[in-house]
């Protein structure tokens, strides 16, 4: 049985996702202990919970520490069975959590398409919205030859939750390796603002922000308004570059007494350093390409315009099933190469 410590690196959710998709592709058990230990409320929380329980559902496993606020887990995979799933996570904890759980096993042990349906939060602060899996996680996946099919019922956001996200994982008997190193020089942009529950000056307000950051930054935009229904109110602020190999999505979330302006700041902070670092892929796909390239046959290299805890973490976390060369190439400032070898 693989032992890992929770608290080591990053110390948060990422780990139990990772161990548990490296579990079931590997058939290795383990013993994760010190759960989250870095977080303001450690151990298992609702949305970590339901990764336990769809990995256990979709593997048969056996698993013991299963519940709200444990600390240990121990899991025991099983055959990947193909299937309809709904995972329900209660609260407005991250549905895209739960997929990057599960994709990765179905996808390549399952021997047809598998449905996947998640209620929860699709626009979350410190997970991936919705909008950038489809724009970016899945535009990755379809390079390495994974198809992944998106769709959004309904939006969710804090505190009800209440969104919904539809998949179908199609199997895949082969992962394309990945060569990026080089990015154009990134002069426009996409995106868009959306409000839900509020009145369109919040809306407005975004757009006019984020048009107002990127054109004093060189970089003409275009951001259209958009009107969405959802549980309680909620707003997004996102920007796109189109002109990138695999187009990467950053964005804001609004919370209650945040300022429209600052909402659209968030985005536009994270949009002009990955411009400025003129790097090819966006620190958040960068730890998130780990697990799928680490089951190609085919050496990988790419770099990212910032190495983050999560992508270092990441490393170990494979590293701790497979014994796997992969190597981080530090650049200048926050920039590295990542580098998979061939699978021998």
């Amino acid at each position: 049985m693989i032992e890992i410590d929770g608290s080591q690196g990053e110390g948060g959710g990422q780990i139990l996702r990772s161990a548990l998709a490296m579990s079931i592709l590997t058939q290795r058990p383990f013993k994760l202990t010190n759960i989250r230990a870095n977080r303001s409320k450690p151990g298992l929380q609702p949305q970590h919970l339901m990764c336990v329980r769809a990995a256990g559902t979709i593997s048969g496993a056996q698993y013991k520490g299963g519940t709200v606020g444990s600390s240990v887990l121990y899991f025991e995979p099983g055959a990947v069975k193909t299937g309809n799933y709904t995972f329900s996570i209660g609260t407005a904890g991250a549905t895209a959590l739960v997929l990057h759980t599960v994709y990765l096993p179905l996808a390549l042990r399952g021997e047809a398409a598998s449905n996947v349906t998640i209620t929860g939060g699709t626009h979350n602060a410190h997970a991936p919205c919705y909008h950038f899996l489809e724009t970016t996680w899945a535009a990755y996946l379809a390079r390495l030859g994974i198809k992944v099919e998106l769709e959004m019922s309904r939006p969710g956001f804090y505190p009800r939750g209440g969104g919904e996200i539809r998949a179908i994982i199609h199997p895949c008997s082969r992962v394309n390796g990945l060569s990026l190193l080089t990015c154009p020089e990134l002069t426009t942009a996409g995106g868009f603002s959306a409000f839900a529950g509020l009145p369109e000056s919040v809306g407005r307000k975004q757009a006019r922000r984020l048009s107002v950051r990127l054109k004093s930054e060189g970089i003409e935009s275009h951001i259209p308004l958009e009107e969405w229904e959802a549980a309680n109110p909620g707003s997004v602020a996102a920007v796109i570059f189109r002109q990138a190999p695999v187009p990467p999505l950053f964005f804001g979330l609004g919370e209650r007494g945040k300022p429209s302006e600052v909402v659209a700041d968030d985005a536009a902070d994270e949009a002009i350093a990955f411009r400025d670092a003129k790097c090819p892929v966006d620190p958040h796909s960068a730890d998130q390409l780990l697990l799928p390239l680490a089951f190609s046959d085919d050496a990988s290299e790419y770099k990212t315009s910032e190495v983050t805890r999560h992508l270092t973490t990441n490393v170990e976390t494979v590293r701790k099933f497979i014994d796997y060369e992969i190597e981080i190439e530090a650049g200048d400032g926050k920039s590295g190469v990542v580098r998979v070898a061939a699978r021998v």
